[in-house]
């Protein structure tokens, strides 16, 4: 048996998730005598007659045997995270809707990461193309038919707002080309303009996601619906009437009523039997199915149902849920396989604690990609005990000594010891976000601590007096410099390459302003007092920072690492330099 696919819709707020959707839905209506639609909890399906009344004649040019297609119908990065298995997304095929007039935004740019760390192939929707100015509108139409009807300005609008796509997506590591265009899908990523709003585009949109699922997916596809069910808890919630419930998408297998189940809880691996199998009636709007609801006997896959039973308080989303008949062994193995998502070890590191099994996997792989070292990823909200261990790590690695809470409190004890012992907390709902700004405050921080070591100390430099630049020779000799490797400050000695000392830098001016430093290629008036121009200075000659010996060695022995590759050039002429008259100078 061919399952149908399963579409997530993922892309930033007000981008046009919903619309798509909701227009799908409302053809769906006017097309009833070709096949009509089915809206579980959390998905819709749309079966294969229903997309080829929407696509029309190009339907048959693919081919296409799938029996339908099923969208999550909670759209958003959020859903797709918990729709997992094993380390990747259940999400047979992503469609990353994006308004055309706004471009990449935050969550689109989740979104993407998302996508990328899942390896889930996916396509886009460049939505609101009627929003463009002067577009005439083509309702339902192919994009084809649309851009026919369009004016050579209009036309060259969208042509320049698809290439910036092209450019932001090729930033993001991704080829990308409209779909009309495209000879070898494995290789680019499709983009669909369309109007969520009005349907343009849409039948090429669902044409596409169909084609390439009945071409690339067919194995994937393959199901014995006889099978134990598996799925995936998508949300958990309370329902009027019914106690606490699970949303699930079934992707393998089939479901009962009376089976028995095993899945994942915050604080263990539970078991009960499934008391109701539940769907809203088809078209109900599922976000407020009041007494609508009508149970069911089974469902195979891929579908989404609701389950009610006991115990349901007890799960968590993202969490697997496995019809079995031997409930031991696959607690054990339900387990072992969440087990390897938290993560607890006493090697310093981040600790993260987000709101379900999903968002803690997209973020551990996350974190992972970029190298970053994780002390415990676990589910929860943050206490006053996840701040006591980031304290432990701070002992030895500053950097590490955070905590990140996705979509999770973070209990008022444990932010009063927080601010106490000054643990970073970083608290975001978009994930990216989330690891941009602990990058942000660790370059700070990194900076800081930089800064810190090289404070008092005197740091290499290397200064050319430039010819014609003499404005005063003596009481302070003024001249123009160039800093050519290095920098230079305010009290600091200079010699000369023969080791004699010149004078000390009183002050250094830019124009009309004074500095307290020049760095490297910065050309400046400096004040040297000591010396006369024409006697012991003269234009065009090299001078060097005269570097303390407790300096230097702090500089060779303790931070060489931290100086740039010029300053640490500088510093072997330095110390060539005073060896010339000691040769043990440094040692």
């Amino acid at each position: 048996m061919i399952r149908q696919p399963i579409i997530s819709v993922l892309g930033h707020v007000d981008h046009g998730k919903t619309s798509l959707l909701d227009h799908i839905r409302g053809s769906a209506v006017a097309s009833r005598e070709a096949g009509g639609i089915t809206q579980h909890i959390g998905a819709t399906e749309v079966p294969i007659d229903t997309v080829k009344a929407i696509c029309g004649k190009d339907f048959d040019k693919w081919g296409i045997k799938i029996p339908g297609l099923l969208f999550i119908d909670t759209p958003g990065h959020k859903a797709f995270t918990n729709l997992r298995s094993r380390g990747g997304s259940l999400s047979d095929l992503a469609v990353l809707i994006v308004d055309i007039n706004e471009g990449l935004q935050p969550q689109t740019l989740e979104s993407i990461n998302i996508l990328k760390n899942y390896k889930t192939p996916f396509v886009m929707a460049l939505n609101k193309i009627d929003r463009i100015n002067g577009f005439k509108s083509v309702p339902k139409a192919s994009f084809k038919t649309v851009i026919s009807e369009q004016n050579e300005n209009v036309k060259s609008m969208l042509d320049q707002k698809i290439w910036n796509f092209q450019a932001k997506m090729y930033e993001q590591g991704f080829d990308c080309e409209v779909y009309d265009k495209i000879t070898d899908y494995t290789k680019k990523i499709a983009m669909v303009p369309i109007s969520a709003i009005t349907g343009m585009g849409v039948p090429d949109l669902l044409l596409l996601i169909a084609g390439l699922s009945q071409k690339f997916l067919k194995e994937k596809l393959e199901i014995d619906e006889n099978d134990p069910g598996k799925g995936t808890i998508l949300e958990v919630k309370e329902e009027k009437g019914l106690g606490t419930t699970v949303d699930v998408i079934i992707y393998d297998g089939v479901m009962r009523k009376k089976d028995n189940i095993v899945f994942g809880g915050k604080d263990g691996i539970y078991s009960t039997s499934i008391r109701a199998l539940l769907k809203p009636k088809s078209l109900d709007e599922i976000r407020d199915p009041r007494k609508k609801f009508e149970s069911i006997e089974s469902q195979f896959a891929a579908a989404g149902i609701k389950i009610s039973a006991p115990e349901l308080e007890r799960a968590l989303a993202g969490s697997p849920v496995y019809v079995t008949k031997d409930v031991e062994q696959t607690k054990k193995e339900l387990s072992k396989e969440i087990k390897s998502i938290k993560i607890e070890n006493n090697s310093s590191g981040v600790i993260i604690k987000t709101d379900t099994l999903g968002s803690l996997e997209a973020i551990v792989m996350e974190l992972r990609e970029l190298g970053i070292n994780i002390r415990r990823a676990d589910i929860g909200d943050v206490t006053k005990q996840d701040i006591i261990e980031a304290k432990s790590v701070k002992m030895e690695d500053s950097i590490s000594a955070v905590v990140f809470a996705f979509n999770s409190k973070v209990f008022p004890d444990a932010r009063e010891i927080a601010t106490k012992e000054e643990i970073k907390l970083f608290e975001s709902e978009i994930i990216y976000k989330l690891i941009e700004d602990y990058e942000d405050w660790k370059k700070q921080q990194l900076e800081a601590e930089k800064k810190k070591k090289f404070e008092g100390v005197t740091r290499p430099g290397k200064i050319e007096i430039m010819p014609h630049h003499v404005f005063r020779v003596a009481k302070p000799a003024i001249v123009g410099v160039k800093v050519l490797r290095g920098r230079i400050k305010n009290g600091v000695s200079l010699i000369k390459d023969d080791s004699r000392n010149i004078g000390v830098v009183k002050t250094l001016k830019d124009k009309n302003d004074f500095l307290k430093e020049a760095l490297q290629g910065k050309e400046v008036a400096c004040a040297i007092e000591g010396p006369t121009v024409g006697r012991q200075i003269k234009e065009g000659e090299i001078l060097y920072v005269n570097i303390p010996l407790p300096d230097y060695k702090k500089l060779k022995y303790e931070i060489y690492n931290e100086l740039t590759e010029d300053e640490k050039e500088i510093l072997d002429e330095f110390i060539t330099i005073k060896r010339k008259e000691d040769s043990l100078w440094g040692i």
